[in-house]
C-alpha cells in the first residue's frame, strides 16, 4: 500500500489553480489560432485575435484570464492500492492557498439562499472515482457563472436516435450561445442517470480536442461540430463561422426507459488542468 503526504497534494493544487487561472491549455489556445486562420469575417478575426493577445498578457503577467475565476470542479482517480488521510481536507486547503496567495475572486457562497461569501473560494466540488493501481490522478475544471448558468438538462424518449442529440444541441447553442463569450467548447453527457449525464457532460470538456474513441460518437461529434459552426453565431456572439472550438461526447449505459442527454457550454477561457502524484 502506497502513502502519500496529503501535504504534497496542497501544495500542488494551490500551484494548479494559479496556473489554470493564467494559462489557456495549450491545445485551446491551438485550436483558436487555427480557426483564426480560417475564419472569412474579418470581425470574428479580430477578436479571436483579441482572445490570443489576451491570452499572452495573462500567462507572461501571471493575471487572470477573466475575471471570473470560477468554482473548482475536481475529478479525482484515486488507486485503490493508494492510502491518503485527508485527501478532500488536502485539496480544499490548496484551493484555499492557492485563490489567496495568487489574489484570486473568491467566488463561493456558503449558501445559495444566503449569499454570504466564504471568502476562500472553498469548498471545491470533489468527484471521486476509485481506479485499480497506486497512483493518483486529479483534474480540475474551472466554472464561471456565466458559463454554468447556461447548463442544461434534457430527458429524451428512449427511442430517440443521433437525429435528437443534433436537435437538442443546436437548439440550446442557438439560444444561450451568446451568454458564454463565444468560441465555445460544448460538452456532452448521455446515458446513466440524470446526475451521471451531468458529470459526464463536464468530463467530455476535461477530454480536450481528442476524438472520441468510438468510431459513430466521433462521427457524431465531428458533424455537430460543422452544423454549431452553421449557426452563424461566432466570437462574441458577433456573427462569424467560429461559434465553437470542439464538440465532445461521453456516454454510459442507461436504463431501458431513459435517455438523460446534459450539455455543458463552455468560454472561450475553458480552463482546465491536471495533477498525478
Amino acid at each position: 500500500m502506497r502513502e502519500i503526504d496529503v501535504s504534497l497534494i496542497t501544495e500542488k493544487i494551490a500551484l494548479l489553480v494559479q496556473e489554470v487561472n493564467y494559462s489557456l491549455p495549450k491545445d485551446i489556445l491551438s485550436a483558436i489560432r487555427s480557426t483564426k486562420e480560417s475564419e472569412t469575417n474579418e470581425r470574428a478575426k479580430g477578436i479571436l485575435s483579441i482572445l490570443i493577445e489576451n491570452s499572452r498578457i495573462a500567462r507572461e503577467k501571471q493575471i487572470p484570464i477573466c475575471q471570473d475565476t470560477g468554482l473548482c470542479l475536481f475529478f479525482v482517480e484515486l488507486g485503490e492500492d493508494v492510502r491518503v488521510e485527508g485527501l478532500y481536507p488536502a485539496i480544499n486547503s490548496g484551493v484555499r492557498k492557492g485563490y489567496t496567495e495568487g489574489y484570486l475572486r473568491m467566488s463561493m457562497a456558503k449558501s445559495p439562499l444566503f449569499r454570504e461569501n466564504t471568502k476562500d473560494n472553498t469548498p471545491a466540488i470533489i468527484h471521486t472515482e476509485i481506479v485499480s493501481g497506486d497512483s493518483l490522478k486529479i483534474q480540475l475544471l474551472i466554472r464561471g457563472g456565466g458559463s454554468e448558468n447556461m447548463s442544461l438538462l434534457k430527458m429524451l424518449g428512449p427511442t430517440e436516435k443521433e437525429e435528437a442529440i443534433t436537435e437538442a444541441v443546436l437548439a440550446h447553442t442557438r439560444e444561450k450561445a451568446c451568454f458564454v463569450c463565444p468560441p465555445l467548447f460544448i460538452g456532452i453527457g448521455i446515458g446513466g442517470d440524470s446526475g451521471k449525464a451531468v458529470l459526464l457532460s463536464k468530463k467530455a470538456v476535461l477530454r480536450g480536442l481528442v476524438r472520441n474513441a468510438n468510431e459513430r460518437i466521433a462521427i457524431l461529434e465531428e458533424s455537430l461540430l460543422e452544423k454549431v459552426n452553421q449557426l452563424g453565431i461566432g466570437p462574441a456572439g458577433l456573427g462569424g463561422r467560429t461559434t465553437a472550438l470542439a464538440v465532445n461526447i461521453e456516454e454510459y449505459p442507461t436504463h431501458i426507459g431513459l435517455f438523460p442527454i446534459a450539455i455543458t457550454l463552455s468560454c472561450c477561457a475553458t480552463r482546465y488542468g491536471q495533477i498525478e502524484v
